[in-house]
């Protein structure tokens, strides 16, 4: 009868995302007049500049003339808007004028650049609602975390105007007599920047605000999926660059496929890629810089596990892992997708776990009491899916959710999983749905070990009151990620501190802020040892969402 129930509940869910697929093909082929950037309640959309049919090329100028591509909105599968992406032409032409953009912005001393920088940020400010609703709108996620996502451009704005009068090297000692030898650092020149859909505004502010800081100019693809974000958001920075009569060229953008991506990661001309995206993605990414011994910066996947000890607060365990793996649909790079149970609070734990996640509020992202909106893609839909189906095999049982949602739009279903081993497959695999593996453990050892076990190290978090095992966490033979959390979830990062993946440099970052400060500045720099003559005595150079409501 398990079975069957479990076979029928499978065919149900199938048979729902066939109907939802045949509806988005039907939308697909709508008339032009079924854009939501023409109707009345989409209205705000032209506040940003958008309209039916937009060009997705600037350098300096707007342009266009290649595939052209409707968004959609996961909340419906309906058209938004179109955007006309870049030839390969456009391309080249695009990258030449950043290049000569550069030579005219590398000329303006750091703090002058961080006054631009400044100036970005107050935009984005005045905008921030709007286009923060278009983030709700194009990729999916709940209002408040789009409006949350522009924020955080904004802050880094502010972080990066700070840094804009601190960029310098030190005076070293020198074996030489009469002699100084100075570190001196160098914008890097074009910093190309491709971002993925789920965070299409904050990172690309992380790396724009910083890399203009420097004296490097931009060259910005975003997702395919949400090329109405990149076009808004670069009309914003454009306005200010003319503004200033600068050349728009300085942050310019392609919108495209992997055609236009992969000539990005080939282009000799661009000193550094950085790439945001998923792993199978990112490594071939990697090899093609480096094949032309380019510089990159990756930031990739992260398969993260909150582990929760026996002597925890259970009152700060529960809110928190079901914010990190419920929090934009479990589509967070930071989102935990392993729940590691200490055996004498695992049954405990579960049980009020899945309590809340059957008391999370699905639906409308713009609706200011939802908490959990819709997957962005059909396809994301399909590997939810498949997951939940390869974990049965592996020996899961499904305590919470699992299916797809009988309603407009991608929407499935907050899913709990346990009974698997750490180190089955489905486990080991990062996939970008809302899946929790629930796993048991007895030891600090093996906890730690399995935490460390997967291939994608990039945020963890344990719950305890133990000092000494949060210096053990901490330490060399505790976790491996970039970001060592304690009694917090794993989602999310600040600005000021370090966020990688089996970096050392990351890794190793003091807890200091001057010092991190430094840290963040050096990709997008290239440090040139400076040996000078002196006289003796001479002086040298000078928003998250609230879960109010759920009880845990």
């Amino acid at each position: 009868m398990q079975r069957c129930l479990t076979l029928t509940l499978a065919w149900h869910s199938r048979l729902l995302l066939r109907k939802q697929i045949a509806s988005v093909r039907c939308h697909q082929s709508a008339a032009m007049s079924s854009l939501l950037i023409n109707q009345p309640k989409y209205s705000w959309l032209k506040e940003l500049g958008l309209s039916e049919d937009n060009l997705g090329v600037y350098n300096g100028s707007w342009g266009g003339s290649g595939e052209v591509v409707t968004s959609y909105c996961p909340a419906n599968n309906e058209p938004i808007a179109r955007v006309t992406q870049a030839t390969l032409a456009e391309y080249e032409e695009t990258v030449q004028k950043a290049r000569e953009a550069w030579k005219v912005w590398a000329d303006i001393p750091a703090p002058k650049r961080g006054e631009i920088v400044r100036q970005i940020g107050d935009a984005l400010r005045k905008k921030i609602k709007v286009l923060g609703s278009l983030v709700s709108l194009e990729m999916g996620k709940i209002y408040v975390e789009g409006v949350g996502e522009v924020q955080e451009y904004v802050d880094v704005c502010d972080y990066a105007v700070g840094l804009s009068r601190m960029i310098g090297g030190p005076i070293l000692p020198s074996e030489r007599p009469g002699h100084a030898l100075l570190e001196q650092w160098n914008p890097v020149g074009l910093v190309g920047i491709i971002t993925a859909f789920n965070f299409p505004v904050a990172v690309y502010g992380w790396n724009n605000a910083i890399a203009l800081t420097c004296g490097n100019v931009c060259l910005w693809k975003g997702a395919p999926t949400t090329p109405l974000t990149s076009v808004a958001v670069t009309k914003i920075v454009a306005e200010v660059l003319e503004q200033n009569n600068l050349p728009g060229a300085i942050c310019s953008m392609t919108c495209g496929g992997a055609d236009i991506g992969t000539a990005m990661a080939k282009d000799e001309r661009v000193d550094l890629l950085s790439f945001t995206g998923s792993t199978h993605v990112g490594k071939h990414v990697a090899m093609m810089v480096q094949e032309r011994f380019g510089r990159k910066l990756l930031e990739l996947g992260g398969n993260n596990a909150i582990i929760v000890f026996e002597d925890a607060d259970l009152n700060l365990v529960v809110p928190s892992a079901v914010f990190a793996s419920v929090g934009t649909a479990g589509q967070r790079c930071t989102t935990t997708r392993r729940l590691i149970l200490h055996e004498s609070v695992h049954d405990k734990v579960v049980e009020r776990v899945a309590k809340a996640y059957k008391q999370v509020r699905i639906g409308d992202p713009w609706d200011p009491s939802t908490l959990y909106g819709p997957l962005h893609t059909i396809q994301a839909v399909e590997q939810y899916l498949a997951a939940i189906e390869q974990a049965k095999q592996q020996g899961g049982t499904v305590v919470c959710g699992g299916k797809v949602m009988d309603r407009p739009g991608n929407y499935v279903e907050p899913t709990i999983i346990t009974g698997l081993p750490h180190d089955a497959p489905i486990v080991h695999t990062e996939t970008f749905v809302p899946i929790l593996y629930v796993l048991k453990f007895n030891t600090e050892e093996e906890a730690f070990a399995w935490n460390n076990e997967v291939k994608q190290g990039l945020s963890s978090s344990i719950f305890t009151k133990d000092l000494g095992r949060v210096f053990r966490w901490m330490g060399p033979k505790g976790s491996d990620c970039g970001i060592v959390n304690v009694n917090i979830p794993t989602s999310g990062a600040e600005i000021g501190g370090a966020f990688g993946v089996h970096v050392l440099q990351d890794i190793c970052s003091p807890l200091h802020l001057r010092l991190i400060s430094a840290k963040k500045l050096r990709p997008w720099l290239s440090c040139e040892n400076v040996s000078v003559a002196t006289r003796t005595g001479g002086t040298g150079p000078t928003q998250n969402a609230s879960f109010s409501g759920v009880s845990w």
